[in-house]
């Protein structure tokens, strides 16, 4: 029998509770081998669930008091348990909020489908379980890192639902369309920071070049042309992990697109792929350098999801939509062609999904446009890098200007 079509029935509603209690109580009972004065063990927890299933039976039936005062007599258990513990000099609210947790759990085996109970008795004896594990990782979690995870929730849950989700002005800018961009876009960032952050150091500068890539391609030029131009010994691995990281650029543009509109798809795809593995294919001869022993890794690129950024971002992105709306009306296909070769000197991101944002159909001056500002945005990499690493400047001229001209027949193509 499948599990879609089990008849929930008051018995197996009963065993469900039963089993939950019985989870948690193992657990329990676990943890007195190694602390005292645990409240609730393997006996204590399934009778706690037991009891809390019997008062939602009789809150079914219509004694409605029962299931109120049931709860009231289990936090008042659990109150003396506690004031116990504190006389004991021991701490923790712990073990007393997951045995009222378990009636709780109970009395929704009775009441409400069945999955929200054994969700909320599996996930309960989980927290219990790993206590050391997620103390572990609250230390390894830096302030920054948290306070990038509140300004997430913060941009995502907060400001996105109270924008207007309407077009505004004659460049038919959507304040809720733009600020779904930046949570993308920054996203994808912040997702790329915690993995450079995590593996960087330990494989070294050529992981960091891809997981910066995912990042900014341009951030990371410039943080390993810094670290070429202190060490020059390091200057062969840090071209590398330049070029990796603009070779990883074409996906993270191939998957901002996708998010944006996937119509350009079947037409930039191949463009994107062939030119992230040209700059594969030009850093592999640099695996030769070898890194000394007892030099730092490269300075770790600033977290990406800051609020202030990803509103300076949006503001960017709603600019270069009127910019290329304006351009594309007024000077037509060559001033928009023009535009693209400026903006790749910096971000190239708002440009090109300014572009793919409010376009039905993927028009041709705009694949060449995109394609154009990722070859300017090639170029000034080569002068970042070559400005800041003087003595690897010939070999990165030689590999960025190789990776630049196989830009322009996908123009053309």
């Amino acid at each position: 029998m499948e599990i879609g079509n089990i008849e929930w029935t008051t018995q197996l509603r009963f065993v469900v509770a039963l089993a939950l209690g019985f989870l948690v109580g193992l657990e329990r009972e676990s943890s007195k081998i190694d602390r005292k004065l645990v409240f609730g063990g393997v006996r204590t927890h399934p009778i706690i669930s037991m009891f809390g299933f019997g008062c939602a039976w009789l809150f079914h039936i219509g004694a409605t008091f029962m299931l109120p005062t049931g709860l009231m007599a289990i936090a008042v258990l659990t109150g003396v348990a506690y004031v116990a513990k504190i006389r004991a000099d021991r701490f923790g609210t712990t073990s007393e909020v997951s045995a009222l947790l378990t009636f709780i759990t109970g009395a929704l085996a009775m009441l409400v489908d069945v999955w929200i109970a054994m969700a909320m008795g599996i996930v309960n004896t989980m927290l219990l379980s790993e206590k050391a594990m997620l103390e572990s990782y609250v230390e390894r979690l830096s302030k920054v890192d948290f306070l990038a995870t509140i300004k997430f929730l913060l941009v995502t849950l907060i400001i996105l639902p109270v924008l207007p989700n309407k077009e505004y002005t004659l460049f038919h800018i959507n304040p809720a369309n733009v600020w779904k961009i930046v949570i993308i876009v920054s996203t994808l960032g912040f997702i790329g920071y915690l993995l450079e952050k995590k593996f960087g150091p330990k494989v070294g500068l050529w992981m960091s070049g891809i997981l910066g890539g995912v990042v900014s391609s341009t951030a990371l030029t410039l943080s390993v042309g810094r670290m070429a131009q202190n060490n020059s010994a390091r200057s062969g691995s840090a071209l590398q992990a330049s070029l990796l990281a603009s070779s990883v650029m074409y996906l993270r543009v191939l998957a901002l697109i996708w998010f944006v509109n996937a119509s350009f798809l079947p037409i930039l795809w191949p463009r994107l792929v062939c030119l992230s593995l040209v700059g594969a294919i030009l850093s592999l001869r640099m695996f030769r350098k070898e890194i000394p022993a007892g030099v730092s890794e490269p300075t770790e690129l600033q977290n990406p999801f800051e609020i202030r950024p990803a509103i300076g971002f949006a503001l960017l992105f709603v600019f270069l939509s009127v910019v290329t709306g304006f351009v594309k009306s007024s000077i037509g296909d060559t001033g928009l062609l023009g535009l693209s070769v400026l903006v790749g000197v910096s971000d190239i991101d708002p440009f090109i999904l300014s572009l793919v944002q409010g376009s039905n159909e993927p028009a041709r001056i705009f694949m060449s446009a995109i394609i154009l500002a990722m070859m300017s945005n090639t170029i000034a990499k080569a002068i970042y890098f070559g400005t800041l690493a003087p003595t690897t400047r010939k070999e990165t001229a030689l590999k960025f200007s190789i990776f630049a001209i196989a830009h322009i027949p996908l123009i053309l193509w």
